[in-house]
């Protein structure tokens, strides 16, 4: 059951032991760079986290990052949801669905042509069972990259989806940050999810479908200039940027911690 913005907050401290904390990385909890190595979480972000893991039944971030950049940036208690959930990070131990990974030499063949044939100014990022073309540095090329991802695609069968500033390549495998979400929060007192970006929606469809099963439930919106507005507009809250997120995060923590 949805509640409204004035009770957000206090839905989601009622019951730590029974409640999900979910975060999205890049533009939620770190800002977006022109290198994605460069990515770091704002500060006090991984401290909040690790706090926040010591109460709640699970505290998650889901991602399009692999779990081995994730892993360097997050304390070992907090769950690394990787590729979209095609990995998982879990107690020191890294979970990859055995459906994706025998696509792993197929997404290392598409990088290398992707390689070959992408224009100066694209970025390819290989992610072991997936692969972003980046244009953020040069958003004339959109097309040309959407264009190359869309023929790589077609002949590998990998399924291509749009992100900001960049174009993504994954395996046909069903799995997006709203499956990876659905799974670990099912059966959870209340839940939330804090994203920037189009592909939180299906996080915030998640947190849909588990209101409907009895589960309370946030969506939380972390606004740029380039937030998407059906995210902004299907948010319960909205705050301006990651430090604000992680202000947010921190106001959820028992008195004392």
């Amino acid at each position: 059951m949805p509640v409204g913005p004035d009770d957000a907050l206090a839905v989601l401290r009622q019951d730590p032991a029974t409640t999900g904390i979910f975060t999205d990385f890049d533009g939620t909890l770190a800002e977006i760079v022109d290198d994605p190595s460069a990515a770091t979480p704002v500060p006090g972000a991984t401290d909040v986290l690790g706090a926040l893991a010591r109460h709640h039944a699970v505290v998650a971030v889901i991602s399009g990052r692999p779990v081995s950049f994730l892993a360097r940036h997050l304390p070992s208690s907090v769950l690394a949801v990787g590729l979209y959930g095609l990995e998982v990070r879990r107690a020191g131990r890294v979970e990859v669905e055995p459906e994706a990974e025998r696509w792993r030499a197929v997404v290392d063949d598409a990088a290398r042509t992707c390689e070959a044939e992408g224009r100066a100014g694209l970025t390819v990022e290989p992610k072991g069972l997936s692969l972003t073309l980046h244009f953020r540095q040069h958003p004339e090329l959109a097309d040309e990259v959407a264009s190359l991802a869309r023929r790589v695609g077609a002949r590998t069968g990998l399924v291509v989806g749009a992100a900001r500033r960049s174009v993504e390549l994954h395996p046909p495998v069903a799995a997006d940050k709203g499956t990876a979400l659905h799974g670990l929060a099912e059966g959870l007192g209340a839940a939330c999810f804090l994203g920037d970006d189009r592909g939180d929606l299906t996080a915030f469809r998640a947190l849909d479908e588990l209101a409907a099963e009895g589960t309370r439930t946030i969506r939380v919106a972390v606004a740029s200039d380039e937030a998407p507005a059906e995210l902004l507009a299907a948010a319960d809250l909205t705050v301006a940027g990651p430090s604000a997120a992680v202000d947010l995060l921190r106001t959820l923590l028992p008195t004392g911690s």
